[in-house]
C-alpha cells in the first residue's frame, strides 16, 4: 500500500471518530448543571407540569417561636387535606413542601430561595413572624413567586417606603390596627384612663403595637403615665415592675410574645400589681398559662386576636369540630389563620386558572369577600386584608371571647 493511501485511511478514521463523539455530546446534560441554579432573569417562575400543584411551607418548626410555625402549618395541612379530598384545585392535587426555617431570619430567606429555585413551587406560605417573613420579600421579587403570611402583623410587611411589594401578601391585620383596637378597648370598654406601656424596645412587633396603642388611647383623652422597656432576653423583671408599681395608673399595655409576657405577668402579680394587663396576638399560646405561674395570674388579662373558638358563626363551628377530630385539641388562632391561608391561596389559584405565578399574584391581589374562619375579607391596595379582630379575656386560664371590633 502506498504512503498516500495510508494517510487517507487515517484521516477517514479520524473523521468517523470525531463525528461519533459530537453525536454523543449532543445527548448529554450540560456540565454547567443549570437546572438548580437561580436565574438572574426577571421572568415569571414556571414550574414543571404534572398532576400536583406544589406549594411551599416556610415555617418555624423548631427554635424560639416554633409554636407559631407549627400551629400555622397544622391549619394549612388540614385545609390542604380537605381541598384534595374534594378534588383538588382545577383537577390537580396540592403537594405541600414543608421546610423548617429554625426560627431564623437568614434561614427563612435560604428556605424561600430553595423552594422557589429547586422545588419550583408556585407560592410560598409563611414564615409566621414578621421579621422572618420580611426576609423573604427579596426572594419573591427575584424569582416571581408570591409569598403570603397569615400572621406577620408588622406595619411594613407589605409596603416599604411608600411602595407596595408586588409579590408579598398577608391575610392578617397589621399591628397598627390591633394596637389601635386595644387602645379603644382600654378606654371605652374597661373605662381606664391612665396607662403604662411596657414594651420590648428591640422588637419591631412590640414597638409597632406600642405606637398605635398610644395614639389611640391618647386620642380618646387617655394619659400615658410612662413608657418603660424590657428585652426578650431578660428573666428578672422586678426592677422595672417595682418602678411601675409605684406609679399612679390603672392599666398596663404589654405588647410582647407569650414567652416574655408570661414571666412578666407572673412577676407583676407577685408584687401585687392587679391592674388589667393588655396584649396582642402574640399571647395566643397554651404555654402562657404555665409561664404565668398560675391560672389566677392571668385573670384580668386581655389580648387582641384573629379569631375565637367560641365564635358561633357556621365557619368557626365547623372548623373547630373538624380540627378537634383531626388533632384531638382545641384550635388556636394560628391554627385558624393557617387554615384560612391555604383556602385563600387555593381560591386565587383556582381563579387564576393556571399555575402561572403572575396570574396567581394578580388573583391574590383582586380577592374580594373571601369567607374564612377568621372573618370575611377583601385584599386592599396594600395587599392587606380588610377584616375585624376579636378581644380575648383570660378567665382562670381559659381564653374567653370578650368583644369583636373593626371592619
Amino acid at each position: 500500500m502506498s504512503k498516500r493511501k495510508i494517510i487517507c485511511l487515517i484521516l477517514t478514521a479520524f473523521m468517523i471518530i470525531t463525528a461519533a463523539g459530537c453525536a454523543n455530546t449532543a445527548n448529554e446534560p450540560s456540565s454547567g448543571n443549570t437546572t438548580n441554579q437561580p436565574s438572574n432573569e426577571n421572568t415569571t417562575n414556571q414550574p414543571s407540569g404534572g398532576d400536583t400543584i406544589k406549594i411551599g411551607l416556610n415555617y418555624e418548626l423548631t427554635g424560639a417561636v416554633s409554636q407559631y410555625g407549627n400551629a400555622c402549618s397544622e391549619g394549612i395541612e388540614l385545609a390542604a387535606k380537605e381541598i384534595n379530598a374534594s378534588g383538588g384545585i382545577n383537577g390537580k392535587q396540592i403537594e405541600l413542601i414543608k421546610v423548617d426555617n429554625k426560627s431564623d431570619n437568614n434561614e427563612s430567606m435560604n428556605v424561600a430561595t430553595r423552594l422557589a429555585t429547586q422545588d419550583k413551587v408556585i407560592a410560598i406560605l409563611g414564615p409566621a413572624t414578621s421579621g422572618a417573613f420580611k426576609a423573604t420579600a427579596s426572594v419573591a421579587e427575584s424569582y416571581k413567586v408570591p409569598v403570603i403570611s397569615c400572621s406577620s402583623t408588622a406595619n411594613d410587611v407589605t409596603v416599604q417606603d411608600g411602595k407596595v411589594k408586588e409579590w408579598v401578601f398577608r391575610t392578617c391585620y397589621s399591628d397598627n390596627f390591633q394596637g389601635s383596637v386595644m387602645g379603644s378597648f382600654a378606654y371605652s370598654d374597661l373605662k381606664t384612663t391612665k396607662a403604662v406601656i411596657l414594651s420590648d424596645k428591640g422588637n419591631d412587633y412590640s414597638q409597632g403595637l406600642s405606637d398605635s396603642f398610644k395614639k389611640s388611647f391618647v386620642n380618646l383623652s387617655g394619659t400615658i403615665v410612662a413608657e418603660e422597656y424590657i428585652t426578650e432576653t431578660d428573666t428578672d423583671f422586678s426592677p422595672v415592675l417595682t418602678k411601675i408599681n409605684g406609679m399612679d395608673f390603672d392599666v398596663l399595655y404589654l405588647p410582647t410574645y407569650y414567652e416574655t409576657a408570661g414571666p412578666v405577668i407572673k412577676q407583676a402579680r407577685a408584687i401585687g400589681m392587679d391592674v388589667p394587663i393588655l396584649g396582642a396576638d402574640g399571647y395566643d399560646s397554651e404555654t402562657i398559662v404555665d409561664l404565668a405561674g398560675s391560672k389566677e395570674a392571668l385573670n384580668n388579662v386581655y389580648f387582641t386576636n384573629h379569631y375565637s373558638s367560641q365564635d358561633t358563626s357556621p365557619e368557626v363551628v365547623k372548623f373547630v369540630s373538624d380540627f378537634k377530630a383531626a388533632k384531638s385539641q382545641e384550635p388556636n388562632g394560628f391554627n385558624a389563620l393557617g387554615y384560612d391561608l391555604m383556602y385563600f391561596t387555593a381560591d386565587a389559584i383556582k381563579r387564576a386558572g393556571s399555575t402561572d405565578t403572575t396570574a396567581i399574584k394578580d388573583a391574590l391581589a383582586s380577592t374580594k369577600d373571601f369567607e374564612g374562619v377568621t372573618g370575611t375579607f377583601s385584599i386592599d391596595e396594600n395587599h392587606d386584608p380588610l377584616k375585624s379582630t376579636v378581644v380575648i379575656e383570660f378567665k382562670d386560664g381559659i381564653q374567653t371571647f370578650r368583644a369583636k371590633a373593626g371592619v
